[in-house]
């Protein structure tokens, strides 16, 4: 049969509170890209948020400038697979490779990209909420963004790179030096792994959340202190750990309504904030407490060139660790209702499922 006419499974979003497994044509590779066979593909809390109060970042208003796609679109931008075709002018990687796919492709040439601030590239187009992602039997992606995985990180493991590399990027942002205080609110998947980059980049990381299971997990990786800020006193408790002057950053991962006040809060006057988590939520905020104390606050999204290779370097040198949060693996005709609607829960029991659609 003709690849024309060969069909796959898909999770595809259409628009708020509306994703569908479908039948699609299966994706050729163009020039210089190649196929992948989906090994899997992780469901993030920003998918779920796109899912139900969306389309905040997948692209609604028109083609992307790069991808040339818009929704309907299939979802998932944390995804490993095995190459099994190439472009003809796909270079650096051969049949049966295995990769993780680098999700992020900017421009190149704009005012940003020109900058090294390729974050914030206008034309920004990430795999998953700007073009076709990974919830799908197969995808094509540029040879030049996939990246070939070690072979001590399993295939398993491999999707949870690209949030580890949102934790880098953060930490990379941050500014911070050796022997930093550093506190991180919010221990889920992103929280956990920024609390990891911190650690490894020589800072004293103190990890707050208010469920017990975030808090145990923070322990197990290593956080140096914890604090259960469902407890009355938790700012106390930071100034307690910290000479009563408070956190030199403050790393916000949870992206609750109030979360954001807390981080700058109790960030130490002078010191820095960094906003991590996706807000679905507007809080109301007093700018003097910015202003006064001259903290300094920062967003993070994303990834720059090479902070995705800087992670699989961590991973595999065993300074960052990913298999603990990987709560469940789930088949892709099941990705709705044990994947999409467990994560839904308010008292989740997770930090990623992974999709896997050839398993």
């Amino acid at each position: 049969m003709c690849d024309n006419f060969r069909i796959m499974k898909a999770l595809r979003i259409h628009g708020n509170k509306d994703i569908r497994l479908e039948d699609i044509p299966e994706p050729i590779p163009g020039d210089d890209e190649a196929r992948l066979r989906i090994t899997n593909t992780s469901i993030c809390a920003t998918d779920i948020e796109e899912w139900q109060y969306g389309p905040l970042w997948t692209q609604h208003d028109g083609p992307n400038p790069i991808s040339g796609q818009e929704m309907p679109l299939v979802l998932g931008h944390e995804i490993s697979g095995h190459v099994e075709s190439l472009g003809a002018s796909a270079t650096g990687l051969e049949v049966g490779d295995r990769v993780v796919v680098n999700n992020v492709r900017t421009c190149g040439a704009c005012f940003w990209c020109r900058r090294g601030s390729q974050a914030t590239c206008n034309s920004m187009c990430v795999a998953g909420l700007s073009a076709n992602g990974g919830l799908a039997e197969f995808m094509t992606w540029p040879a030049s963004h996939l990246i070939k995985l070690p072979e001590n990180i399993s295939d398993q493991e491999a999707p949870l790179i690209e949030p580890a590399t949102v934790a880098v990027h953060a930490v990379r942002r941050s500014g911070v030096k050796v022997g930093d205080n550093v506190a991180v609110i919010g221990c889920g998947t992103v929280g956990l792994l920024t609390m990891q980059g911190f650690r490894a980049a020589g800072a004293r990381v103190i990890a707050v959340d208010v469920r017990e299971q975030s808090i145990a997990l923070a322990k197990e990786l290593e956080a140096h202190e914890t604090i259960n800020a469902s407890d009355q006193g938790a700012h106390t408790q930071l100034l307690d750990l910290t000479d009563g002057i408070g956190p030199d950053i403050v790393a916000e991962t949870a992206g609750a309504a109030e979360t954001p006040n807390m981080a700058i809060q109790w960030t130490r006057p002078g010191g820095t904030t960094v906003l991590v988590g996706i807000y679905s939520a507007t809080p109301n905020f007093n700018f003097n407490n910015i202003v006064g104390p001259e903290k300094t606050v920062i967003g993070s999204v994303a990834a720059s060139p090479g902070d995705m290779e800087a992670t699989v370097s961590l991973i595999a040198e065993g300074k960052m660790s990913v298999k603990e949060l990987i709560s469940a693996v789930v088949p892709l005709e099941r990705a709705i209702e044990d994947g999409f609607k467990r994560m839904l829960q308010p008292e989740k029991d997770v930090f990623r499922i992974l999709i896997s659609p050839n398993g």
